[in-house]
């Protein structure tokens, strides 16, 4: 996968660094040699020697000069409300900025598959790290202002609350699949869903090695499913690209990455986020968990309206797969994986539901933006090459 396309001065910046290798390292001067003499032993340092003073905050030191030159390390401009009045970005219009939520996905992708003109350096440069940062406070920000944090609970109910945050998953996009969408809107779908499904699992995975006991073996046991079981052709990420392929779409990874909007990408950002940053260890797993309980109905439904449209059993196993698997996995994320999480560290049960939560907001957004396109007769994909040309035009 190659860089995509800029969608603003954010990417257009961003990736213009990106095409080049990053900086190399200062190296630092050479130690003069310790003296011969004996070092002083610790009783005898002066007490201006001890203690060290403490590093300063992560968001007090300066970012290098490097940073600089993105223009994301500087506060977000303010946009014009509905009122006339000047005000900071919305939640949903952040969610669904494509040049922030671009930019972000880029500087996640570079811990996943990384693209074919960018040095593998850039994942851990210390500039481009301070970027991404910047990125995530806004992210973090829409977020919190989007999402309620649930109300406490004790760890005992957590799988209770987590039913309860689930039961209602918001617009149904599977139903309006199942029954009323043409073929060209059901690839639209698919080429949404590879962002994700293309690499799928491989986020919520970041959370094995900041578990421990029960909650990690439930997460390994999920997981293993997810990778086909050690079977290559049996992952679902395989499995997807078959779907895709038995549509007539491009299975390559990031293919469609310039054709998707913001909030498709925000899906994935989400979750990277959770996954690469520990802190959030305990709002990946409920993000896990949401995804979970609220896919075997809709994947029935995405089976059953493939199969109206004439895709064969290659096209629909995909769909038909996570019928079976994710009936048993929402039980194991639930119980083992979530309230033995809060169980083993009850200080993490918030964050647990709070990214159940956001996993199923930001979901919501996603089907509600897609939903209004094809109901008045319009693509859900960004415009290619400057043209209105969508897949929907060009499977007829």
């Amino acid at each position: 996968m190659r860089l995509p396309r800029p969608r603003g001065p954010i990417t257009a910046a961003l990736f213009t660094r990106l095409s080049s290798p990053p900086p190399e390292p200062t190296p630092r001067p050479e130690a003069a040699p310790p003296p011969e003499a004996a070092l002083p032993s610790e009783a005898a340092l002066p007490p201006e020697a001890a203690p060290l003073p403490e590093p300063a905050p992560l968001h007090e030191t300066a970012p290098p000069p490097e940073a600089a030159q993105l223009p994301e390390a500087a506060p977000p401009p303010a946009v014009v409300s509905s009122g006339g009045r000047s005000g900071p970005p919305s939640a949903r219009s952040e969610l669904a900025d494509g040049d922030l939520q671009l930019a972000l996905f880029a500087c996640y992708e570079l811990h996943y598959q990384g693209f074919d003109d960018a040095d593998d350096r850039w994942e851990w440069e210390p500039s481009l790290l301070a970027t991404r940062a910047a990125l995530e406070r806004r992210l973090e920000d829409a977020l919190a202002a989007l999402v309620p944090r649930p109300p406490a609970v004790p760890p005992a109910g957590v799988r209770a609350a987590l039913v309860e945050l689930t039961a209602d998953d918001g617009p149904s996009l599977s139903a309006y699949l199942r029954r009323e969408a043409d073929l060209g809107v059901f690839r639209e779908f698919v080429v949404h869903r590879s962002i994700y499904h293309l690499k799928e699992a491989d986020p919520h995975t970041w959370a094995i090695p900041r578990l421990r006991g029960g909650p990690k073996a439930a997460l390994v046991e999920i997981q293993a499913d997810e990778y086909g079981g050690g079977r290559a052709e049996r992952m679902h990420a395989e499995l997807f690209a078959a779907t895709m392929t038995g549509l007539g779409l491009d299975a390559s990874y990031g293919a469609y990455l310039d054709r998707v909007p913001g909030i498709t990408l925000a899906v994935s950002n989400v979750m990277s986020l959770f996954g690469l940053h520990r802190r959030w260890r305990g709002a990946l797993a409920g993000h896990l968990a949401a995804l979970e309980m609220t896919s075997s109905a809709p994947n029935r439904r995405y089976g059953d309206g493939l199969r109206r449209l004439g895709g064969d059993r290659v096209a629909t196993r995909f769909y038909d797969e996570h019928v079976q698997a994710d009936a048993v996995h929402e039980q194991v994320a639930a119980h083992d994986l979530c309230a033995g999480l809060a169980a083993q560290d009850p200080s993490l049960t918030g964050d647990i539901l709070y990214g159940a939560a956001c996993a199923l907001a930001v979901e919501r957004l996603w089907a509600g933006h897609v939903l209004s396109r094809w109901r008045r007769g319009l693509s859900s994909l960004e415009q290619e090459s400057g043209t209105r040309a969508s897949l929907a035009a060009r499977s007829a």
